[in-house]
């Protein structure tokens, strides 16, 4: 059965998180007049922030947890003392200022565009959903989408099986004419293919390809492929 119904990641496949990431850090460093650089604070923290959000997802720690941790861990590694209440007030800032940056990988648009044309596109996302609506809808991209899924309004996370199933009921789609594309091994692709649906890996990291589904290191090679 032909393909009909394509689900994107949001973060690192098509929003570009590290970028939009470190702007923010940029902005509320300043605000609250946080004695780092990005140069010595990002190498460390994005490593944390990797480990908590695979702690995330398998549901080892809340998002409240994650959001508090990944900064306190960070700084400690730094030996930056920094109160428990700065580090509260920037993660709230943090999530007020994120959705505000709105950098797309390259090729997003035209991506968009061209799989808009033949498919029905859709959404499936871990991240907090709070600032994903916020994030395409600044970003330009939401009027792409009909089905918009958060792991928070399901209750669990990619690569759980019932936030595929629920996808698919909503888009109101099958397995087999389905195909989810994201840049999480772990969470996208192998939770897509354990749930029967064909998978794309966007590797843009360049690391080696996995021998059980195709792998992108850009978003323009995903027009050979559907």
């Amino acid at each position: 059965m032909p393909i009909k119904h394509l689900f994107f990641d949001l973060d690192h496949t098509l929003w570009d998180f590290e970028k939009n990431s470190a702007l923010t850090f940029q902005k509320i460093f300043k605000t609250h007049e946080i004695p780092v650089s990005l140069a010595v604070f990002l190498p460390v923290y994005i490593p944390v922030n990797f480990k908590y959000w695979k702690q995330y997802r398998e549901e080892k720690v809340s998002k409240e947890a994650l959001r508090y941790g990944r900064l306190k861990d960070t700084f400690d590694a730094l030996k930056i003392p920094i109160s428990d209440a700065v580090i509260d007030q920037l993660a709230v800032a943090y999530i007020a200022v994120l959705p505000h940056f709105n950098h797309l990988f390259e090729g997003t648009i035209d991506l968009l565009e061209y799989a808009s044309k033949k498919y029905e596109l859709h959404i499936i996302t871990n991240g907090f959903e709070e600032v994903q609506d916020l994030k395409l809808e600044k970003s330009g991209i939401k009027k792409y989408f009909n089905q918009i899924i958060t792991s928070e309004s399901i209750g669990v996370k990619k690569p759980n099986p019932i936030i595929f199933k629920h996808a698919i009921t909503m888009a109101q789609a099958t397995i087999a004419e389905s195909m989810m594309i994201g840049d999480s091994y772990e969470a996208d692709v192998l939770g897509a293919l354990q749930y029967g649906m064909q998978a794309i890996h966007c590797n843009f990291t360049g690391d080696t390809p996995f021998e059980n589904c195709v792998s992108v290191r850009e978003l323009a090679e995903l027009k050979n492929h559907f």
